[in-house]
């Protein structure tokens, strides 16, 4: 099934879960896998439970029209997520950094929510899982989005940046966090800056502060 055909699924559907105890009716279930579990095994039931579709990557429980049969279901939910972005006409303010980004994201959301429909990311959901989940929560009628991203190492912000294409970045700070990923603060500042290189690269707009001597150098030497 190509992408295209599979967003339409979407859209008639009430949403995408990846947790079979949290079925909506309508909703479209993807059988994700980790090293301890398989939602293969769960498709069946989340069908029972009332979701419309069971995304799946392993043919012996496709059991009817009902299971879509994919090579890899997180590679699916991602590039559904990376469609239904390209689809959208609101802008998107993505946001990382080693701390506050949280907090950051709760309090942009709080004044923006307040003249416009916004949609931000719930929780700290800002991987590789929880950004395609977010990017999918946003809805026509969205007038701004507010999209967390974390990382432990490198190409994790490109890869996430390359899905929400912000049309507008902010990285909080930089810190000595997830250094068994970026090995030193010189490796922190390279993998949280994927998010300004695309911005730059792609003429879209950065807020920055000012204050902080990393990235006013970054952007001296970059611009």
């Amino acid at each position: 099934m190509e992408i295209k055909e599979l967003h339409q699924l979407f859209v008639n559907s009430s949403g995408v879960t990846t947790d079979s105890r949290q079925i909506e009716k309508d909703s479209i279930f993807f059988a994700l896998k980790g090293d301890n579990f398989d939602g293969n095994l769960y498709a069946q039931n989340a069908i029972e439970k009332g979701a419309c579709y069971a995304v799946i990557d392993n043919k012996e429980y496709c059991l009817t029209d009902k299971y879509i049969l994919v090579e890899d279901a997180l590679k699916c939910l991602q590039q559904l997520a990376k469609y239904h972005r390209s689809q959208l006409k609101c802008p998107v303010l993505g946001i990382t950094g080693t701390n506050g980004k949280t907090t950051t994201k709760e309090l942009i959301t709080s004044v923006i929510e307040t003249k416009y429909k916004t949609i931000s990311t719930k929780g700290n959901l800002n991987n590789h899982i929880g950004v395609p989940l977010s990017l999918l929560k946003i809805k026509p009628d969205t007038e701004i989005a507010i999209i967390e991203m974390g990382a432990n190492n490198f190409g994790e912000i490109d890869f996430l940046t390359k899905l929400i294409l912000p049309d507008i970045g902010y990285i909080t700070n930089f810190g000595k966090a997830h250094l068994e990923g970026f090995k030193n603060i010189d490796g922190v500042i390279k993998g949280k800056t994927e998010l300004y290189r695309w911005i730059l690269k792609n003429k879209k707009s950065i807020l920055i502060n000012s204050d902080d001597k990393i990235q006013t150098k970054f952007i001296d030497d970059n611009s």
